[in-house]
């Protein structure tokens, strides 16, 4: 709903995108290194068309981004993303790691880290560093 002809912001997006658990787990998953989207079957316990589906539509939305390597799909967070993105990133980093299931996330991905590292050597994608921010339109609107 638009109030007074204003455009929508880009935080009412954000928080549509991360209202899904799911989705919510792979961005605080994304936010500590790309992966694979096998890693985050793996970790996440979903199947590839589930994983796929969640990670399209964070795609669409411009929360992460893919490229291919060989026969693997890499998901990473944009290197060019709004700020507020980074907000909810930082809030993510301070209130999920008290949360079980987010906690355990982080288990497994530290457990999965020498089977996951390649990812980020092999496309030259280093881990995402918070408050990059664009002023380019974004696809909230």
């Amino acid at each position: 709903m638009l109030i007074d002809g204003m455009q929508p912001s880009p935080l009412v997006g954000i928080y549509n995108c991360l209202c899904d658990e799911r989705r919510l787990r792979i961005v605080h998953l994304l936010a500590q290194s790309p992966l694979c989207v096998c890693h985050l079957q793996d970790i996440l316990g979903l199947s590839q068309v589930a994983a796929s589906k969640q990670l399209a539509y964070l795609r669409q939305h411009g929360l992460v981004e893919s490229r291919r390597h060989e026969q693997w799909m890499i998901y990473s967070l944009p290197a060019e993303r709004p700020r507020e993105l980074d907000w909810q990133l930082r809030c993510l980093q301070d209130c999920l790691p008290t949360h079980p299931v987010f906690r355990d996330d982080l288990r497994k991905l530290k457990a999965r880290q020498s089977d996951c590292c390649w990812v980020a050597e092999t496309v030259g994608v280093v881990p995402p560093a918070p408050v990059r921010t664009t002023k380019t339109k974004h696809r909230f609107q």
